[in-house]
């Protein structure tokens, strides 16, 4: 089987560079894409002594330039010969939307400046919309592929205080409900992985770790959780697997990769299923 290639958007730092080393560990070629510099040369460091260390290329990108999007896919053609896996994990969340929130609470959506919500949903959304009809006809062409998408829970979606993150992540939501409809029967996959509960990521604020510690939030949920689901959707097991949401905070990782999905596997989007429908095949 050839090794098959994978475009992590926000790969290299929090969710993203575990969900990109948990790839390259089990022989995928990954493009890494990232807009912070000193993330590339953490990230390089890391792997220097692995054995996968060749397998890794690290981009910087704006996702926000749909020619820095061309770009992208074109750089992991170019780099492993092939491409066949798109994780759309490149987000801003609050830490950017209201750095003080956990310490003096939320803003209303009124408060918030144009500029913070046009570039949340130019990330969080419109960029992964893009990088997918980029990426989406080159799958189709070989007859399989892999498109995941990193959301969040609809508690987080439809809280006090969430916009612009909530409707953002609202969207790619139904468009991954939307996308698995249109690419059913093309070999090609469109599905989501979420934490399922607040990450322990750079971007999480001291007081929320905090309050995780103390018992009033749930426990967060390391980026290391988000692997196990990861691995199973882009294997051969997963090929019938379109439409769904998995929770890493929900994998049980003791159990065989399709028993642990069809335990916590539920459709995307909002439509209520009955349990009978929401276990994954």
């Amino acid at each position: 089987m050839p090794e098959r290639v994978a475009i992590v958007t926000g790969g290299l730092r929090g969710l993203g560079r575990a969900m990109t080393l948990g790839l390259l560990r089990t022989g995928r070629r990954v493009l890494a894409v990232g807009h912070i510099a000193g993330d590339v040369a953490d990230m390089e460091q890391q792997v220097a002594d692995e054995p996968f260390a060749a397998a890794l290329r690290c981009l910087l990108a704006d996702l926000r330039d749909p020619q820095q999007c061309d770009f992208v896919v074109r750089m992991a053609q170019q780099e492993f010969n092939g491409l066949d896996i798109l994780v759309n994990n490149a987000g801003l969340t609050f830490t950017y939307i209201d750095p003080d929130r956990f310490e003096n609470g939320p803003r209303k959506f009124w408060t918030l400046p144009d500029d913070v919500v046009q570039t949340v949903m130019d990330i969080n959304y419109v960029a992964a919309d893009r990088m997918a009809r980029r990426v989406v006809p080159v799958l189709i062409a070989q007859g399989w592929g892999r498109i995941v998408n990193v959301t969040t829970k609809l508690s987080t979606m439809n809280a006090r205080g969430s916009v612009p993150y909530g409707p953002s992540k609202a969207a790619l939501e139904i468009a991954t409900e939307i996308w698995a409809k249109e690419l059913d029967g093309s070999g090609v996959t469109a599905n989501i992985i979420n934490p399922g509960a607040g990450a322990n990521t750079p971007g999480m604020g001291k007081t929320m770790r905090e309050r995780s510690a103390r018992g009033e939030v749930p426990p967060l949920v390391e980026p290391e959780e988000m692997v196990p689901p990861l691995l199973f959707i882009v294997s051969h097991e997963a090929d019938a697997v379109n439409g769904y949401r998995f929770d890493a905070n929900a994998w049980d990782a003791s159990l065989p990769p399709v028993e642990a999905a069809r335990c916590s596997g539920r459709r995307a989007g909002f439509e209520l299923h009955p349990v009978s429908d929401c276990i994954a095949p």
